[in-house]
């Protein structure tokens, strides 16, 4: 059975032991040498190793001419995590003063709206209010043929429906007096072939 492959993390706790243990300054070619013969780890993943931990602060780097060293020490992880714990101090502190902050504010709320007559009267009123306007959203919904809105809807589509209509009208007439010219026939005629009633011209 082939060995396990080391997962990122443990790959990170096995290049800051070869900081911490040696308290020494490296280049990257000198750690993808290191890493594999002392640590196990893999020279190809070195780069993306290291820059996990320099990300996260637990590796300090700096160009120094044209190289780039690298440098870690135990002190340095014990002050990070103080100054995270410090952070997140501040934060839950910064937490409870606006829950605090909060309940004072509820309190106050709370105490402004005493239960009393009046106030009951008013809730009272407002519930009744709310099931007035539903029943007569309800109504109105029923009689949808005469909600206002839709009414002027339908008077909007039937006067363009009319001016439609008007417009093909005046084209028949303009076609047919037209082609009666042209070719001598009796429009009367046309009308009668076509099955055109005289009165095609009336539109209420």
């Amino acid at each position: 059975m082939a060995p396990r492959g080391l997962s990122l993390e443990e790959k990170r706790v096995k290049l800051l032991e070869i900081f911490h243990e040696s308290k020494d300054f490296y280049q990257l070619k000198e750690l993808e040498k290191l890493g594999p013969k002392l640590k196990g780890i893999v020279s190809q993943s070195v780069k993306e190793v290291l820059q996990s931990l320099v990300d996260d602060g637990l590796v300090q780097g700096d160009k120094i001419g044209s190289s780039n060293f690298f440098w870690s020490f135990p002190s340095q992880r014990g002050a990070i995590m103080q100054n995270r714990l410090k952070q997140l101090e501040e934060t839950r502190d910064g937490h409870h003063t606006q829950q605090a902050e909060l309940r004072v504010q509820i309190e106050a709320e709370s105490a402004a709206r005493m239960e009393n007559e009046n106030r009951a009267a008013r809730l009272t009123n407002l519930q009744q209010l709310k099931k007035t306007h539903v029943g007569l959203l309800n109504e109105l919904a029923a009689y949808g043929a005469c909600d206002p809105v839709k009414v002027e809807e339908t008077r909007r589509a039937v006067t363009l429906a009319k001016e439609a209509a008007i417009r093909w009208t005046d084209n028949y007439s303009m076609l047919l007096s037209h082609f009666s010219r042209q070719h001598g026939c009796d429009a009367g005629e046309i009308r009668s072939h076509l099955g055109v009633e005289e009165d095609y011209e009336d539109i209420c």
